[in-house]
């Protein structure tokens, strides 16, 4: 599967039209629970407001969205296109809507909720995701500069080593990537250690 962007943490953005104030929370969600989770918590927080509209997209191509009493398609759709837009993953936004008086009319609650949506958005902080493996070798303390060089030169984010009878290093890489370095490394031990790589899995790099 490809990478893709998505948001870290909670970012918030209110849109005022015609004294109604749209409040958007846009959140990262990997799993259908941690989204509905989200919702939950905004609508607890919120329970006086008229609408708690929200929209959903997760990596996995799994997307969901309620209007949650406006009209059809004004809501819902637009927030689930301002994250299309955004080009985003495993998103939700949640747009509280606290009612003004005034009815602003299908094109009014189009523009508002997109304008929320998009708002929260952009406040947010964006994040690559990438199929990376986590990896772990073991080396003597006279062969540790050295492998610790190679793992450098090769793109992989080093972690802090463990050091202990001998030098544990760990680093991170982008899944695919580390076949020929793990190759390098034997041939440095000369067979004596063994490379320990993770399951792939998305994660920021």
């Amino acid at each position: 599967m490809s990478d893709y962007k998505t948001i870290r943490g909670v970012s918030t953005f209110t849109y005022e039209e015609k004294r109604s104030r749209f409040i958007a929370t846009a959140a990262f969600a990997d799993t259908e629970e941690k989204a509905l989770a989200v919702l939950n918590g905004v609508r607890a927080a919120n329970r006086t407001a008229r609408h708690n509209v929200y929209a959903y997209v997760l990596q996995n191509g799994r997307t969901r969205y309620s209007d949650d009493g406006e009209p059809a398609k004004t809501a819902g759709t637009p927030v689930l296109e301002a994250i299309g837009h955004a080009e985003l993953s495993d998103v939700i936004v949640v747009v509280t809507r606290y009612f003004g008086g005034i009815l602003l009319g299908t094109g009014g609650l189009v523009r508002a909720y997109t304008a929320a949506a998009s708002g929260a958005l952009q406040q947010a902080e964006l994040v690559s995701m990438r199929l990376v493996v986590d990896c772990s070798l073991q080396v003597p303390y006279g062969l540790f500069e050295q492998a610790q060089r190679m793992i450098a030169a090769s793109g992989a984010r080093l972690q802090e080593p463990v050091f202990a009878d001998a030098v544990t290093l760990l680093w991170r890489m982008p899944s695919g990537e580390e076949t020929s370095l793990c190759a390098s490394l034997a041939e440095l031990t000369r067979g004596a250690a063994q490379v320990e790589v993770s399951a792939p899995a998305y994660a920021p790099f």
